[in-house]
């Protein structure tokens, strides 16, 4: 009896929907989740206004017609970490665990299971004994990745070559190419001409 008694006290609280208050902004549902603000951190909702990612810094925000919030696109939303001065992007679920660690200069959200990103190969070419370092080149590459982070094809070289954190842009390197259909990506060239390119 004592049991029961205990049960049947629970249960009213077991049944209280989570109320989120003081919000700044709630933004539109995209994937089945709503973004939401408060001061200056983003978080997720979902459809029964349930706080699934809690609120954080480290969200990306998109351009939509009306405003700019972060969204999930094919359960992904983009993040960002800092690391040594330089920017990079990766990509966390709707639980808020990070899926593709923050390791590109720039990427952009999911669409059909893939997404672009511009990635940095670091080569050692040499070493310098005067200042006794490593010589390097670094590579600069679009590169079409899965849901997991795998390369699927790399795009196109950008003709940079100096370390990320040496350079001067407040914003992240742009991404030229598009994905135009699930199997196919729009590369634009040097001469600012552009090819159509099949990816698996």
């Amino acid at each position: 009896m004592k049991k029961f008694v205990i049960t049947l006290l629970l249960i009213p609280y077991f049944g209280i929907a989570q109320t989120l208050e003081n919000l700044d902004y709630i933004s539109p549902f995209h994937n089945e989740v709503a973004s939401v603000k408060k001061g200056s951190q983003w978080g997720f909702i979902d459809l029964n206004g349930k706080l699934i990612v809690d609120f954080r810094d480290d969200l990306v925000l998109t351009k939509t017609d009306n405003a700019n919030y972060p969204i999930f696109k094919n359960d992904r939303c983009l993040i960002t970490h800092q690391k040594d001065g330089v920017l990079y992007y990766g990509y966390i679920n709707k639980k808020g665990v990070t899926i593709i660690k923050p390791q590109f200069l720039n990427a952009i959200n999911f669409n059909e299971g893939k997404a672009l990103a511009l990635t940095v190969h670091k080569e050692i070419i040499g070493y310098n004994d005067i200042f006794k370092k490593d010589v390097v080149n670094y590579h600069y590459f679009e590169v079409v990745i899965d849901s997991i982070g795998t390369t699927i094809d790399h795009l196109s070289q950008l003709a940079i070559h100096i370390s990320p954190k040496y350079t001067k842009r407040k914003n992240p390197p742009p991404i030229t190419s598009k994905l135009v259909s699930t199997n196919l990506v729009a590369v634009k060239g040097n001469d600012d001409k552009w090819q159509i390119k099949k990816i698996n």
